[in-house]
């Protein structure tokens, strides 16, 4: 079996060049990729559908864009950067001097040797992108320059990959990542990966719960799944929008719209120490889109270099030097043990609530009584005591082992004693 860095590693240098955007075959083909670790199921949604108070627009389709100098040297080629046209361009083909077309030029002056990425997603126009450098290096206001651009928009439709795992239970966990960024390492490109690895694991698990796995385009795509299958959607409770998670910074996590949600303290007692809190607000990802009124799904996101905070978001400099995949490794292995701690925080209904329980008739009391005396340890017979007190169908296992003052493991492995006993019954529907 390949080393799980080696492949991570693979699959970023594979999936980095590819021209993505919130529609068209680059999407295509990187989630044909993704099914190699994955049984993606791939849905198309047509051009003009509307979904809520949007419409998915029409499909994008981007051959060539150039800029030429006039000694016909071309000083910029999307051929060399797909990130030096604005995605969603219309074509144009032309020339004329710098003053005729200088504000369709995007550059960072304080990031000189960045090419910045731009887009024109609902808006028919078109532009070009360039290090500040270049500009400097290669545009004169008396130049003549030729400018073409080989795109095409037309009727098709935008690609969605969902991933269905059932568990013993039908509580869904949502899990989504954005496919829409080019040539971006850290922001969409790691989430993509780590979703896509951590839905691997899950399909050999027996698991708890369902997770349903979905790779959409940023806000259209999530925008388009939740109008599509509002009802199924509706009925989630919590998930996971994985973004932004391979960067070379600090570790942190966006909270969820209801800060007492569970899914925080997970996500803490996870991290432990040495992280950033960042509260939920209305900027961001999909979590927006999840979380809206309709649905009120609480998301958690775990980051390491969050959106908007490392210089190098939405320029060329989010490549695989900034992304490594020992970071993305590490990121995997705290979703995972998230993931895992999740498994575990099931609700359950003490079904004996009248009185205490008659723990020898079930072969959980010692056979010699009069010997236990209360002490500082807490023993498995202590925490069946507090299962058993605190589980009335709306505590979940870790708010009751905080209680007890245990860990979710030791806790999780009692109540499963209760429920196998026919004590406990799990309670699934908690919206």
């Amino acid at each position: 079996m390949k080393d799980l860095k080696f492949e991570m590693k693979e699959y970023l240098e594979r999936l980095f060049p590819i021209t993505r955007s919130i529609t068209g075959e680059g999407n295509r083909k990187s989630l044909q990729i993704l099914k190699e670790l994955v049984p993606l199921k791939i849905l198309e949604f047509d051009t003009g559908e509307e979904v809520f108070d949007w419409t998915i627009p029409k499909e994008w389709r981007i051959r060539d864009g150039w800029i030429k100098n006039s000694r016909g040297e071309k000083i910029v080629d999307f051929q060399k950067s797909n990130l030096h046209i604005v995605s969603y361009s219309k074509p144009i083909h032309f020339s004329g001097k710098l003053a005729e077309f200088r504000e369709k030029l995007h550059y960072l002056e304080n990031l000189p040797e960045a090419i910045p990425y731009r887009t024109s997603y609902y808006k028919e126009d078109w532009g070009f992108c360039l290090s500040f450098t270049d500009f400097q290096k290669h545009f004169r206001e008396d130049e003549v320059y030729e400018l073409y651009i080989d795109s095409e928009l037309f009727d098709g439709s935008l690609s969605i990959g969902e991933l269905l795992i059932p568990g013993k239970s039908k509580k869904e966990y949502l899990i989504s990542s954005y496919i829409c960024h080019p040539s971006m390492a850290n922001d969409s490109l790691s989430g993509v990966l780590v979703s896509a690895f951590l839905g691997r694991e899950l399909l050999q698990r027996e698991l708890e719960f369902s997770y349903r796995i979905l790779f959409v385009p940023e806000t259209i795509g999530a925008i388009t799944y939740l109008a599509n299958f509002e009802k199924e959607m509706k009925q989630i409770d919590s998930g996971l929008v994985v973004t932004t998670c391979g960067g070379l910074g600090d570790f942190g996590y966006k909270q969820s719209w209801e800060k007492e949600h569970f899914l925080n303290s997970l996500v803490e007692d996870v991290l432990q120490k040495d992280f950033k809190t960042y509260s939920f607000d209305i900027h961001g990802s999909d979590e927006r889109q999840y979380s809206s009124q309709g649905f009120g799904i609480n998301t958690v996101t775990i980051s390491k270099d969050r959106y908007y905070e490392y210089p190098e978001y939405h320029t060329s400099l989010d490549n695989l030097e900034f992304v490594t995949p020992e970071n993305l490794e590490k990121s995997y292995k705290l979703y995972l043990k998230l993931i895992e701690k999740m498994e575990k925080n099931i609700i359950y209904k003490n079904l004996y609530p009248n009185g205490e329980v008659m723990l020898s008739k079930h072969d959980l009391y010692p056979k010699t009584g009069g010997a236990i005396l209360p002490n500082e340890t807490v023993s498995a017979l202590d925490i069946i005591l507090w299962i058993l007190f605190y589980a009335d169908g709306n505590r979940d296992l870790f708010e009751i082992s905080q209680k007890i003052g245990t860990s979710l493991e030791a806790t999780f492995k009692e109540a499963k004693r209760l429920e196998e006993k026919g004590i406990l019954l799990e309670v699934t529907n908690k919206k």
